[in-house]
């Protein structure tokens, strides 16, 4: 026997094509960008995975991560090349990369600070896992001030307007940096609440004042300016946790937060 449905129409769309649209507007969220952890897979890839696996995917991601190394330019942009993982590669948006650096004033064309850095990298795989054939726009930041770091998400969301492009911007960074667990979930939840209200000079201010070792808070206030140039609508807070969750031991842990900010589909 094969059982038809019987409220195929009524309840929910009978066509598959509609079917499938209905749901995929239930369970993916229209992001302009995330905040995204990138630690050892082990301690953050549960956060990494739930952000990423709520959005609608993108064909190009402009990926900007800090520079832990030190090598290279402070302010670091790849407009060519391939990016390998077990995965497969990723190929830069050139074109897409090439307008942002014409664009800015800040970003230069640097592919040493790129060579060693972990921060964006460990994107790559959870992108490939849910769509193996987009493109990456790669950012590193080093040491600048606020200004400099809002004038980027400034001179990003220009060029992405410019192009008419559909992108989703990560700032990869993880959290506060081995302290207590309850230190660590006071500071970040001080550094969250400044992002899912938009405000770059108050996440800014909160990690100068209290401290906070997010190393991502760079890519993070350019992510919040260029995302409400591109019309974000909202945000949320997918999921946090810290390393000592899968550790166990909590004297000394890492935050890692999974931010959606919303909008698209310009």
């Amino acid at each position: 026997m094969i059982r038809k449905p019987v409220v195929a129409g009524q309840f929910y769309p009978a066509t598959a094509s509609e079917l499938k649209a209905m749901i995929e507007r239930m369970v993916k969220e229209d992001a302009i960008g995330l905040v995204s952890p990138h630690a050892g897979y082990v301690y953050s890839g549960a956060v990494t995975a739930a952000v990423i696996s709520r959005i609608k995917l993108k064909d190009t991601f402009i990926i900007m991560g800090p520079n832990h190394t030190g090598s290279g330019k402070p302010l670091s942009i790849m407009t060519e090349g391939t990016w390998k993982t077990p995965l497969g590669k990723v190929e830069t948006d050139s074109e897409l990369a090439k307008k942002i650096l014409a664009t800015s004033k800040h970003l230069k064309e640097d592919k040493v600070a790129h060579l060693y850095e972990h921060s964006i990298e460990v994107q790559l795989p959870f992108l490939q896992y849910f769509k193996p054939d987009f493109k990456l726009v790669p950012i590193v930041f080093g040491h600048a001030s606020g200004t400099v770091y809002k004038e980027i998400g400034k001179e990003i969301a220009k060029a992405v307007k410019k192009l008419r492009r559909e992108v989703v911007i990560i700032a990869s960074s993880d959290m506060t940096h081995y302290e207590p667990q309850e230190s660590a979930q006071a500071k970040d939840s001080q550094a969250i609440e400044a992002i899912l209200n938009l405000d770059e000079d108050e996440l800014l201010k909160r990690v100068s004042q209290l401290g906070i070792t997010m190393c991502g808070y760079a890519p993070a206030v350019s992510l919040i300016v260029a995302a409400k140039e591109l019309g974000a609508t909202g945000t949320e807070l997918v999921k946090y946790q810290t390393s000592g969750d899968t550790t166990g031991d909590y004297s000394a842990v890492v935050g890692y937060a999974g931010i959606i900010i919303k909008g698209g589909g310009r």
